[in-house]
């Protein structure tokens, strides 16, 4: 039985989570416009695109205090919305180790051999077999003087 003023939830798209992270996202967007246009009005050295006239409804003082506490404001709000995401993003997933279940596949016959085998790529490629390993010089007993000629 469903309560009053609730619907059957056996065929909705989205749950109340995704809804939930879909409005954070929607608020993040409209901060982020927000704050663009704020520092886009902020006057610059160079005048940039402020608001440039010197009498009016605010002063220029008045205007960069009222901008300036502004981008504060939605840049604070900005760092919490995208931590809030940020969060939102990991709820559902447990973490996992890349060192957990590292059994190696056994060969298939007639596969490739590892490309550590010996060889280069290339020799692999063209199908040659793989040169047997090199034979290791005999170690010096001593330190060896260069031969002068």
């Amino acid at each position: 039985m469903v309560a009053a003023g609730r619907e059957a939830r056996v065929g909705s798209v989205w749950t109340d989570f995704e809804r939930m992270q879909h409005v954070i996202i929607v608020i993040h967007l409209m901060l982020v416009l927000a704050l663009i246009g704020v520092v886009l009005l902020q006057r610059s050295e160079g005048g940039g695109l402020g608001i440039g006239s010197t009498g009016g409804f605010m002063t220029s003082r008045g205007t960069a205090n009222v901008l300036t506490r502004a981008t504060a404001i939605l840049a604070g709000l900005f760092f919490l919305t995208s931590l809030l995401l940020s969060i939102l993003a990991g709820v559902g997933h447990k973490p996992s180790s890349i060192l957990e279940g590292g059994q190696s596949a056994p060969a298939v016959p007639g596969a490739p051999p590892p490309l550590g085998g010996g060889g280069g790529l290339l020799n692999q490629l063209q199908g040659a077999p793989p040169p047997a390993a090199p034979a290791t010089p005999a170690a010096p007993s001593g330190p060896q003087v260069p031969q002068s000629k």
